[in-house]
């Protein structure tokens, strides 16, 4: 559990605000990889997806932020990458969330790294 400002919030409130706002601004291939269940992993999930842009990364960081806000009054612990917009981190301790261009999320490949932690994908809205 997180602790919250107004109450404490689960693992997956805070996921579930998190894909609506990577889906709010259509985020690409949206995955949610369960880290809990691996020994030694450094939080509960990473979510990972890509934009088409600069501007699509930036408006889906933005997105994120606004939605977990709003909803569950949370901010990031950290968020790294807004100068270049390549490959967005935001961590919110149990939930790091990584948003990239396409092709630096098929070089780094974090969903290959972490195959051993079942993944959920996303259908995108046509």
């Amino acid at each position: 559990m997180i602790k919250g400002k107004q109450e404490d919030i689960t693992a997956e409130q805070l996921l579930d605000k998190i894909i609506k706002g990577i889906q709010d601004k259509k985020g690409r291939d949206l995955v949610t990889l369960k880290l809990s269940e691996i020994e030694n992993s450094i939080c509960d999930y990473f979510v990972i997806c890509h934009g088409t842009s600069s501007t699509h990364v930036d408006a889906i960081a933005d997105s994120v932020e606004e939605h977990v806000k709003k909803s569950l009054n949370e901010k990031p612990y950290s968020k790294e990458g807004m100068e270049n917009l390549t490959w967005v981190l935001m961590d919110y301790a149990s939930i790091i969330i990584h948003i990239f261009q396409k092709e630096y999320r098929d070089f780094y490949n974090l969903e290959d790294l972490w195959a051993d932690a079942p993944m959920t994908t996303y259908q995108e809205d046509q």
